[in-house]
Order: C-alpha cells, then structure tokens, then sequence
C-alpha cells in the first residue's frame, strides 16, 4: 500500500437494515463479501456498468469524509434535493496519518446545483476564476473549478468528471491530476472514461456483479469495447445493426 495516503481504504461496519435497496447493489454486496477495499495509489479509478453501484459507493465515501450529498468542499451546506443514499452511515474510512489541506467533491448530475450555490455566496468567486461558473460552457466551468480550486495536500472524489469534457479536456484534466499528485493529492474517481482510465500509475478497480477486482487499464471492458469500436467503426456499426 502506499503509505501516505490520506485515504488508505474503507469498509462496511454493522448490517445494513435488511429492507434497504443497497442489500441489491453490487458493489455494495460484494464490498460486504471483502469486508473491506484498500487503495493503494494516489490515483483510483472506479470503473464498471451502469447499476453495478460506483457512485453509490463514491458518494458514501464523500459523505463520510464529510462533505456535502451534492458536491463541494467540506463547508458546502446547500440541499435541493435529498437523494442520497444511507450507505455512508455504514462505513468506515480508514485514514492516514497526514492531515489533508484541501478537498473536493464533484458529482456530474449535481454540478448546476453546486454552480448556484457558489453564485448565491459572492465572496466564492474569486476561489472559482472570477467569473460564474453559469456563464461559461460546462467543460470550462469544470475545468475553471479543478485550475483554481483543486490544490496540494487535497483528497479528491470525482463523479463521472468526463462528462462535461472533450476528449482534448480530459487530456488537460490529466494534466492537473498529475501536478497535483506531485503535490501530494489523491484522487478517487468513478468514471466510464478509457483515456482517463490510463493515467499511469492509477490503480483501476473493476466492479462487475460478482466480485471487485483490480485489473490493468487494457483489461477493462471499456477500453477493449473502445478500440475495437475505434479499429473498425463501419464493420462495428453494420454488426451492430443488423443484430
């Protein structure tokens, strides 16, 4: 394991209450099966279908570190809506030894909350490039908040951070994970991104319906699917169709 982590795993603590929709989650049951997941790099990708439970799982690490169900830094306290699940209240995340400095948590379908929770408190823009978040595209916005607020010494949780960027602005985004990481950050990040999911040395966590597993970039669904689509588009397309 890397040692100095500020986040170094987590586990389930206690039964969840046996009526509870989670019992149901992948990620969730198999999680329990393990009894706990470990990191062991600055960089963890979460990786897996829709349904198998990785933001489930990334929103109750968040919560539990305390920040905001909705995204923000730890002094974020805005709510439109509560939808965030209990999972957090079984779990423990283990912590190192040092203190962090900074932290984030950027979930993509609550961004034009967070958004107009920074508008609503002026004092904030400065913190977020001087200008609305709401007045520039989403990708800039995304990208304003990681160059001017994201610093060293932080703990990072991202939710399906692509799906505001370009292919050419995830490549920036790659960029700042790594100055960052110089400067002594982790990132944990739930993603369907094959570029992303080769920023090296990252540890890439699969979850499937049976089991969580650690597995190189090149081994994941989402990059075979990706450059086998990309080899051969026409033929893709015409099996596809005609299936």
């Amino acid at each position: 394991m890397f040692c100095d982590l500020l986040v170094q795993g987590v586990r389930l603590d206690g039964e969840l209450p046996r009526d509870s929709y989670l019992n149901k989650v992948p990620a969730i049951r198999n999680l329990k099966k393990m009894g706990k997941l470990d990191f062991h790099q600055p960089v963890t990708f979460f990786v897996g279908e829709n349904g198998v439970g990785k933001s489930t799982l990334i929103e109750a690490i968040a919560v539990s570190l305390g920040f905001n169900p909705e995204g923000g830094s730890i002094n974020f306290h805005f709510s439109t809506e509560d939808s965030h699940s209990e999972l957090y209240r079984f779990l423990t995340v283990s912590r190192g030894v040092r203190r962090r400095k900074d932290g984030f948590f950027l979930r993509a379908e609550s961004f034009y909350n967070m958004a107009s929770y920074i508008d609503q408190l002026s004092d904030l823009i400065n913190s977020y490039g001087g200008v609305s978040l709401h007045q520039q595209s989403h990708g800039e916005s995304f990208m304003a908040l990681v160059e001017n607020r994201f610093g060293g010494n932080g703990i990072f949780i991202l939710d399906e951070p692509e799906a505001a960027l370009s292919p050419a602005r995830i490549l920036e985004l790659m960029c700042h994970i790594h100055r960052l990481v110089e400067e002594n950050s982790q990132f944990i990040i739930s993603t369907h991104s094959p570029i992303l999911i080769a920023f090296p040395g990252a540890e890439v966590l699969q979850l499937t319906k049976d089991a969580i597993s650690s597995v190189p970039y090149t081994e994941t669904e989402h990059f075979k699917l990706s450059r086998q689509f990309l080899n051969a588009p026409e033929k893709m397309c015409r099996y596809l169709f005609e299936k």
